[in-house]
């Protein structure tokens, strides 16, 4: 099989008592149904109808047109390119530097450190929404914005985010949810999210041991924890790819096991994005099913564990 490099030579660690879903142990990908639930809440516990509920489960994501107000939106506008100028920000650890350009690729942790989108991690109709999909009080187990410039915003590889969550991490199931929010227009030419709907109700699990300290090379470009060629073919002839785009203040809710990745945007036309990961109070990490330490606390939260949802 081929892949992003990584050699598919045998690995001797093996995994936990406790990893249902065992992944970079073996010479060989291997696809297996899921083992949780997808949908854990019901029409009556939220705002999304019967049908909203039903899409998510077959296709693994919801997006809305418009969830925020306009004012909502240039506020979280103008304080991310008010970040993005802040020499101090872009030499912190929760910055994520662009390889070659220089430029600020990701930002972790926004929540904590931002006033206007801690606010928006806060905001009723996100919260709401999460809390409905995962069927229980959530918390933020990742926030971050990320920054596609124009005309040399590097690309994100295909992966599943649970994937990396649960080796990495610690992250026990498939509970937990992304929401992505447009804070410009994502077309279908400015390396827009794609995803592959369905794909949340297969794991796969990928070849390549995790290396130490992981996240400093992953957050540029990820080598490990990424599907192989013969499986991501597999899996678009099996579910095909969507790529929901719109204009600023689109809304994007994604399954935390969904295969997804954007290509790179060589257009003029800027993409940012905030991620908030919502995260079930009933799945909080445990530790790494690598074996190895935690990442940093502003990639996986592990120590606050405090349900969100009160401005």
């Amino acid at each position: 099989m081929t892949g992003m490099g990584v050699a598919a030579t045998p690995i001797h660690a093996q995994p936990r008592g406790d990893d249902r879903y065992p992944s970079r142990f073996d010479a060989q990908v291997h696809i297996t149904d899921r083992l949780d639930p997808v949908l854990y809440g019901s029409p009556d516990d939220g705002p999304l109808s019967a049908s909203q509920l039903n899409f998510y489960l077959d296709n693994g994501y919801l997006n809305f047109d418009e969830l925020l107000s306009a004012a909502e939106i240039q506020a979280c506008l103008d304080e991310v390119q008010k970040l993005r100028s802040d020499d101090a920000v872009k030499a912190s650890d929760r910055a994520v530097i662009e390889p070659g350009s220089g430029e600020l690729r990701s930002l972790f942790e926004v929540h904590r450190s931002s006033a206007v989108l801690h606010r928006l991690a806060n905001h009723p109709k996100l919260v709401g929404i999460a809390r409905q999909l995962l069927g229980s009080e959530v918390y933020i187990h990742q926030s971050r914005v990320n920054y596609k410039g124009g005309f040399r915003g590097k690309e994100f590889y295909w992966h599943s985010d649970f994937e990396t969550w649960h080796v990495e991490d610690g992250m026990p199931a498939m509970r937990a949810v992304s929401c992505s929010i447009a804070l410009t227009t994502n077309t279908p030419y400015n390396g827009p999210l794609m995803l592959m709907p369905g794909s949340h109700q297969r794991h796969v699990s990928c070849v390549g041991a995790t290396p130490e300290d992981h996240y400093k090379q992953s957050l540029r470009q990820q080598d490990v924890g990424v599907p192989d060629d013969d499986s991501l073919t597999r899996l678009v002839q099996d579910f095909g790819i969507t790529a929901p785009t719109g204009l600023a203040g689109a809304v994007t809710f994604f399954e935390c096991n969904v295969m997804h990745g954007s290509s790179s945007n060589i257009t003029p036309l800027p993409r940012s994005n905030v991620f908030l990961v919502f995260n079930s109070v009933h799945n909080t990490l445990v530790p790494p099913f690598c074996g190895l330490p935690p990442r940093p606390n502003f990639i996986a939260e592990r120590r606050d564990f405090t349900p969100v949802g009160a401005l």
